[in-house]
């Protein structure tokens, strides 16, 4: 592992990846994704055979998390949506198929599994991660902000209500003697879920959440028959891998806004869309963030001065953007006025963004 971690430090933090750093590319551009919008329910059996699916286009194949390296094993989705459920299928190349947690909301990703995390309303903020393995043992929980801010912030005893999911396995679980050719893993996931009180209308009918898929994959070691995680010479466990939907440029899923953005179309056919240049705006404001971050890192006070943090003339598409920088008391506040609709964004020092 690349950070060692107590167990509930791993809880609140690590979540699914072996280490946290900040980002090390400034800008990531993330991927896209038009859901479209499944008149027929699907039958939730990890069988991609459904006529529904399809209708659905891939992904494309996963990425390493925080580089170009291609990942040894393809990964890929597929999503649908209907007014009750948010349904995903996922198709993992593998050739020895494995896992041993049984028990829901144990650590999955001590086993190799695929992960879901979905952020609403793209503040940052009261986000929801899943994991599952080959075995189709659960582990959902909410967290209420990212934990690069070090406080309590996970809800580990959340769980989804009517999650539906099933796994396929082309080939034998836990069996080291064949070669298999991997696993599929199809969920519905009701919306129902992800409801912040009891009247709220949060299906994304021609809207688009923040969502990002993780699939973790470790070495392994043959014991007395058995699969295990491989350690190295030191007796530690080797890292894992980190494939991800949309890469987020280092190895941490918790950095909401680098995530996918999925459109939930509710027009039959094809439908497109593009990120809106709002959000190239909010890009500049994370980025701005975390140089004020590692200034006071390195500092131990706060910069007070825009040139402080960058050097460069911040623009997209042409337009200039004028930041201004505050500080106060608790912290500091970074505002700019977006020339595409004249909002004006301002970024507070726990890294949540509100419009004014």
């Amino acid at each position: 592992m690349r950070l060692k971690f107590q167990w509930l430090t791993v809880v609140i933090g690590f979540l699914s990846v072996a280490g946290f750093s900040q980002s090390k590319k400034s800008t990531i551009i993330p991927k896209t994704y038009v859901a479209s919008k499944t008149a027929t329910p699907i039958l939730i059996d990890g069988d991609e055979s459904d006529a529904s699916w399809a209708k659905a286009e891939w992904t494309a194949l996963f990425e390493d998390i925080e580089n170009n390296v291609k990942p040894k094993y393809a990964t890929k989705v597929k999503m649908l949506w209907d007014e009750t459920n948010f349904y995903i299928l996922a198709k993992m190349d593998e050739p020895h198929v494995w896992a041993n947690l049984k028990q829901r909301d144990t650590i999955i990703f001590y086993n190799n599994d695929f992960e879901v995390f979905v952020d609403p309303d793209n503040d940052t903020f009261n986000y929801y991660e899943l994991e599952i393995n080959a075995l189709n043992t659960a582990w959902d929980l909410f967290l209420s902000k990212p934990y690069r801010e070090n406080d309590m912030v996970v809800l580990n005893d959340w769980n989804i209500p009517g999650l539906k999911s099933a796994v396929k396995i082309h080939g034998t679980l836990n069996n080291p003697n064949d070669i298999d050719e991997g696993w599929v893993l199809e969920m519905a996931i009701p919306w129902a879920s992800y409801k912040t009180s009891y009247f709220d209308q949060n299906v994304p009918a021609d809207k688009f959440w923040r969502v990002n898929f993780s699939r973790v994959n470790w070495e392994h070691t043959i014991t007395n028959g058995n699969y295990e995680r491989k350690k190295g010479a030191d007796g530690k466990f080797l890292p894992e891998y980190n494939w991800v939907w949309s890469p987020m440029g280092v190895i941490n899923m918790h950095e909401p806004e680098k995530w996918g953005y999925v459109y939930f179309s509710s027009k039959e056919g094809k439908d497109s869309f593009t990120i809106p240049k709002d959000e190239k705006v909010k890009w500049e404001l994370y980025n701005l963030y975390r140089a004020q971050k590692e200034y006071y890192q390195k500092h131990k006070v706060w910069a007070k001065s825009i040139t402080d943090l960058t050097k460069e003339t911040i623009s997209i598409d042409h337009k200039i953007l004028k930041p201004i920088l505050e500080n106060h008391a608790s912290g500091f506040n970074i505002l700019v006025k977006s020339p595409f609709s004249n909002q004006t964004f301002v970024i507070r020092q726990d890294g949540k963004i509100i419009t004014k």
